[in-house]
């Protein structure tokens, strides 16, 4: 847990050593929050479902911009070969990145809590609904790293590793589209539900949005958490070799 720790207060420390870090939070708080409250004022609604609706389509494209320097940049900057080397284990290396970007985007998503103060002052919405969502909106979030920092792994550039990882939370996204988990169904019966459910994020997501935290929507955010870090993991045990 100490070689964890020490990646970890040298990654989240590099993330606000540069400019780009409160750029990121910035744009994360003015688009999200301002695409909310466009709707809020057009509907008099007092409640943040909107809001949480477009985190999954949102967090696309923030969360490999994230994640995209967290093996490419190392690699860019030569200190790549340095990490592998390093007396610990290369999990220890993994998990104290991830939980930097992993803490970096809780620090962005806290900057939203005016949204449900603000909410709660104007009318009467589901406190149980919007805590269950921002539970939710973690794990989402900590899906996108798991993905973004695999596919991180496999590029050597930041911009190929950013393309890949919205690639791969955008299909992540659109498996969970009941749309297009008929298509799928018209084309080979069944896949389509079956890769909605056990890959797509949409039901899951969608009744923590409800306020509903059952044990199988946790799972599914975790196990397929846990799926590509291990996958990261076993990646970087090969490039040792």
């Amino acid at each position: 847990m100490s070689n964890t720790m020490t990646i970890f207060r040298r990654e989240f420390g590099s993330y606000f050593n540069s400019p780009i870090a409160y750029i990121f939070i910035i744009a994360f708080l003015v688009l999200n929050s301002g695409l909310f409250m466009t709707g809020f004022f057009l509907t008099g609604s007092a409640d943040l479902r909107s809001f949480f609706g477009n985190l999954p389509f949102f967090l696309i494209f923030f969360i490999p911009a994230v994640s995209m320097r967290l093996w490419a940049e190392d690699k860019r900057s030569g200190t790549f070969e340095l990490l592998m080397t390093l007396p610990m284990p290369t999990r220890d290396v993994m998990l104290g990145k991830y939980l930097a970007a992993f803490a970096f985007y809780l620090v962005a998503l806290l900057g939203t809590l005016p949204l449900p103060i603000m909410v709660g002052a104007l009318g009467n919405p589901d406190m149980g609904a919007i805590v269950s969502s921002y539970i939710g909106a973690g794990l989402l979030g900590g899906l996108y790293l798991a993905v973004g920092m695999f596919t991180s792994g496999l590029m050597r550039d930041q911009i190929s590793a950013v393309i890949l990882g919205i690639m791969a939370c955008f299909l992540i996204f659109i498996l969970g589209v009941p749309g297009v988990a008929a298509t799928i169904d018209g084309w080979l019966p069944g896949a389509g539900s079956l890769l909605q459910h056990y890959v797509g994020l949409s039901d899951h997501f969608d009744m923590m949005q409800r306020g509903v935290l059952a044990l199988g929507d946790l799972m599914y955010f975790v196990g397929l958490t846990g799926l590509f870090l291990t996958l990261n993991a076993l990646w970087l045990e090969g490039r040792k070799y």
